[in-house]
């Protein structure tokens, strides 16, 4: 059986079951959002749509939220980092920097090949899945998804 995972909620959404008992589906998160990225997801709730924009955390969903939906006592927004697949045309011989230069924390940089064109190299600690590589990559070869112990897992497999 194929495990479905929830759409991902907003920055500094509590689990899933105690969000989904606590929000309201009121909006006010999502017509709070500077960037845009929040959208009604399935039921009407909120959901993340890296393809608008990305999360600057400025927090005006949690200031937003009257029902503590969101809540701000987490150390981290989330647990979302950023991880580049195999469709990337870096990999395939094309020169392409856009997601490196779209990182904000500077989690995405490029390693130099003798004879090709330079590599990207994803450092997880340094990044905050913010999903400001996502949107400008031309193939949608990043995925931002949960944590970074679960791709560790996930790569040796």
């Amino acid at each position: 059986m194929r495990r479905v995972e929830p759409a991902q909620r907003p920055p500094w959404a509590l689990d899933e079951a105690t969000f989904l008992d606590r929000c309201t589906r009121c909006d006010a998160c999502v017509k709070a959002c500077p960037t845009r990225i929040l959208l009604n997801g399935d039921g009407g709730f909120p959901m993340v749509d890296f393809a608008q924009g990305e999360c600057t955390f400025c927090g005006e969903c949690v200031r937003h939220c009257e029902p503590a939906a969101l809540t701000p006592e987490a150390d981290e927004p989330w647990l979302l980092k950023a991880r580049i697949g195999a469709g990337c045309i870096a990999h395939q011989g094309v020169e392409c920097r856009v997601c490196g230069e779209s990182c904000p924390t500077g989690a995405i940089r490029f390693r130099p090949q003798r004879g090709g064109v330079a590599q990207p190299d994803l450092n997880l600690e340094r990044c905050n899945g913010c999903g400001a590589c996502f949107a400008p990559c031309p193939t949608r070869a990043i995925e931002v998804k949960a944590g970074l112990k679960a791709m560790e897992q996930e790569e040796r497999v």
